[in-house]
């Protein structure tokens, strides 16, 4: 399997659009969004190019291939406007063998999460995180459009049990987890 991961979108156009330009070229099987995808949040400014009527727009083009779960930000507004399921706290995906829990990251955690599972990829940080600790695979993105920590703006990729955090902004590899 091969998937495109992406969080913390906060309703910025121009990441969202490069997003699913990615997606579209990159054959893969799924876009995970983790969360976070229109509203910017009352703690973080506006990000750059915000729109979030065009990221619906944007998003809504994938919506067959998207899965997504909710982030501190989502609202039953969110999901009146998206025609893909939005307000899931969490979802699991099996893939290669493994079982993949999504999460947002405000409510389970990478220190609090169902047992069980094989890898943990949430959001919310802002800040890019991928690592093997006790046998679990830990997953997060970054942000796509209001990164902290001093990182890029960046996403991951999923394929065949291999990962990597990528720039958004150069599209050089910044992280990466094999198998």
């Amino acid at each position: 399997m091969r998937f495109l991961i992406a969080s913390d979108i906060h309703g910025a156009a121009e990441p969202a659009a490069e997003i699913s330009r990615i997606y579209r070229e990159g054959s893969f099987d799924r876009l995970l969004l983790l969360g976070d995808l229109l509203y910017h949040g009352p703690r973080n400014e506006l990000p750059e190019s915000y729109a979030p009527k065009k990221v619906i727009g944007i998003l809504s083009e994938l919506s067959d291939s998207i899965m997504a779960v909710r982030g501190n930000c989502e609202a039953e507004v969110d999901q009146m406007v998206l025609p893909f399921p939005v307000l899931s706290e969490s979802a699991l995906v099996f893939a290669d063998g493994l079982s993949i829990f999504l999460t947002h990251g405000h409510v389970w955690t990478e220190e609090k999460h169902p047992g069980g599972i094989d890898a943990f990829f949430s959001g919310h940080t802002h800040i890019p995180v991928l690592k093997k600790e006790n046998g679990l695979i830990i997953l997060n993105p970054g942000s796509t459009s209001i990164p902290k920590g001093g990182f890029d703006p960046s996403y991951a990729v999923y394929d065949d049990g291999d990962i990597d955090v990528i720039s958004l902004r150069t599209g050089e590899r910044m992280m990466h987890l094999g198998r």
